[in-house]
């Protein structure tokens, strides 16, 4: 199983996808998004620009929380961040120390936002939808 992807999650926009409550308890539904993402970070995931056949991939997790889903502690598989201001810069940010710390790394970061997609698209991560992230299963 390869190991050199990092998915970066922007957490806001991720769990904004689905019109399913999450306004309701927004450290709660980044809670329960943070748990799928474990799963898929233990168990892998088919590559995001892969086709079928290819082996599946072991990612490092890193998902940005901002605003009140700030204080989420991290769990095997998901590094949290908490955004200290504005999550897309944040991601920004997370995006450039991963490329600075190892620039043949393959990034990609889920989000919806197009201009946070211009972007990391513009440091040379890949990009896959929000809803993506949440219906990936083993």
């Amino acid at each position: 199983m390869e190991t050199s992807l990092t998915l970066v999650v922007d957490a806001a926009n991720v769990v904004g996808s689905v019109p399913d409550g999450w306004w309701r308890d927004r450290l709660g539904a980044t809670s329960r998004l943070r748990d799928h993402l474990a799963v898929l970070a233990r168990d892998g995931l088919e590559a995001p620009d892969a086709g079928p056949g290819t082996p599946r991939v072991r990612p490092g997790i890193v998902l940005v929380a901002e605003g009140k889903a700030r204080g989420l502690e991290s769990v095997e598989g998901v590094q949290v961040l908490d955004a200290p201001g504005e999550g897309d810069d944040e991601v920004v940010a997370v995006v450039g120390r991963l490329f600075a710390a190892d620039p043949g790394r393959r990034v990609v970061v889920a989000t919806a936002d197009r201009g946070l997609q211009d972007r990391v698209r513009a440091l040379g991560a890949g990009v896959m939808s929000a809803r993506a992230v949440r219906h990936r299963r083993r």
